[in-house]
């Protein structure tokens, strides 16, 4: 899927043959192996989860695909805005929820002076929450929005955000995210805003991660093919730079997978007893 490497540019794709091969992963996931005929996706307005509608709808049929609007009382008006654009776009159906009163009854009896992150994460998790509940309203497979960025950083709620039962962006940089939303077509308000979780107030991602993703997305390439810091540094960026990406990269690994299970056999679920498609 990966274009032949220009210089400067090692992640360029081929957005048209990526949209199709999206596509038919999410038919064939969604509709062979899961036996569903429907997908619901929470719609946030942001470009991930606009793209996720677009293939989706493609996939299964625009009829057949729910956006699941989940703002909470800090939410941007845009967002909704945003998300509604999108469903207009696709002839997807749109509901919305708000999360307010579970969120804010949760912590009013847990705790009232909860940090911002803490209360971030418990509406990413009341969200995850709904979007389940909503499939089993709708018989509807969750689709996951999260890119390979978020991933590698750790920048999601354990059980929140990534918790879905498909993921077609997971192996998509954030750039390539924006590459392809530009292929399909997506608003070019949605693809151009800055990207924000939109769980607290003036929020960026890029604020939060301390790097830009064209900068990030291109350390972690180079951390994965197995460069050395030395040599990262050489294409040009900062000693700072890739010891942030490297250090969270590293510390973040256990986000990336189920609780670990201690073995007292030798067929521990998730361990040895796999399917083959999970080697």
């Amino acid at each position: 899927m990966v274009a032949p490497e220009p210089a400067g540019d090692p992640l360029a794709v081929d957005a048209a043959l990526v949209e199709q091969w999206l596509v038919a992963f999410l038919k064939d996931e969604v509709v062979r192996r899961r036996g569903y005929t429907k997908g619901i996706v929470g719609l946030s307005g942001g470009v991930d989860s606009a793209l996720v509608a677009v293939l989706a709808a493609r996939a299964l049929g625009p009829e057949n695909v729910i956006g699941l609007r989940l703002p909470y009382k800090t939410s941007s008006p845009d967002s909704l805005e945003h998300a509604a654009l999108v469903a207009q776009q696709t002839g997807i159906q749109l509901l919305t929820l708000d999360i307010t009163p579970a969120v804010d009854g949760y912590l009013e009896t847990a705790d009232p002076k909860a940090d911002p992150t803490r209360r971030g994460n418990v509406a990413a998790r009341m969200r995850m929450t709904a979007l389940f509940d909503m499939s089993a309203k709708h018989q509807a497979l969750p689709l996951g929005t999260s890119n390979k960025s978020e991933r590698l950083m750790g920048y999601f709620t354990w059980h929140g955000d990534d918790a879905a039962s498909v993921n077609p962006l997971g192996d998509l940089f954030k750039t390539q995210v924006w590459a392809v939303a530009r292929h399909v077509g997506l608003p070019q308000v949605i693809v151009d805003k800055p990207a924000t979780a939109d769980l607290v107030q003036g929020q960026t991602d890029e604020g939060d991660l301390g790097v830009s993703y064209a900068r990030l997305d291109r350390v972690l390439y180079y951390l994965l093919q197995g460069l050395s810091v030395e040599r990262i540094v050489g294409q040009g960026f900062s000693q700072d730079e890739v010891e942030l990406v490297r250090r969270r990269l590293g510390s973040t690994h256990w986000k990336r997978r189920l609780a670990t299970v201690a073995m007292v056999s030798q067929t521990a679920v998730g361990e040895y007893y796999l399917r083959p498609v999970d080697y």
